[in-house]
């Protein structure tokens, strides 16, 4: 990782968890990136991972995805919904990494976009979400999208969120 990156807050889950929240984010970094390695508590279904910024739980948010599987390519849109989308990740037997980069998260004059990526074995997915809001991000909560019908992240699963310093 390149020395402008750095670690605010790394969580390793000792059991299956339907949220994670990053709480008391101090706003002196320029960026925010989330990494999380790991999979769901399902056996091969493949989920979009889902942000809200601030508690914020209302309908401010929309995303734009893209996703390949196999040899066939999806793209959709969401808006005016209660999270967003930052990225998408498998279940039990597919595992997957998720890359979320949040611009601007501490600017109070604009509205603030995350950028994610997401993989598994045959799915890569890329997005861009949006919080329609200008508060500086002081804290997310991350979850898989069908948070409260049984998804969760799996155990041992590892969140760590960046700071990205000032060139």
């Amino acid at each position: 990782m390149a020395t402008t990156y750095e670690p605010i807050a790394t969580t390793t889950l000792g059991s299956d968890t339907a949220t994670v929240t990053f709480s008391s984010i101090p706003g002196t970094y320029t960026d925010l990136v989330l990494i999380i390695g790991g999979n769901l508590a399902v056996s091969t279904n493949s989920e979009t991972i889902k942000f809200q910024a601030n508690s914020d739980s209302n309908n401010n948010y929309s995303d734009t995805y893209i996703y390949g599987a196999g040899g066939s390519a999806t793209s959709g849109r969401n808006s005016n919904t209660n999270a967003a989308s930052c990225g998408r990740m498998g279940g039990t037997n597919y595992g997957g990494t998720v890359i979320a980069h949040f611009q601007n998260y501490s600017n109070t004059t604009t509205y603030k976009t995350v950028v994610g990526r997401g993989s598994e074995t045959n799915v890569v997915w890329a997005s861009v979400g949006l919080w329609r809001s200008t508060s500086a991000i002081t804290s997310l909560t991350v979850f898989p999208e069908l948070y409260g019908s049984g998804t969760k992240f799996k155990s041992a699963t590892v969140l760590t969120l960046y700071g990205i310093k000032a060139a």
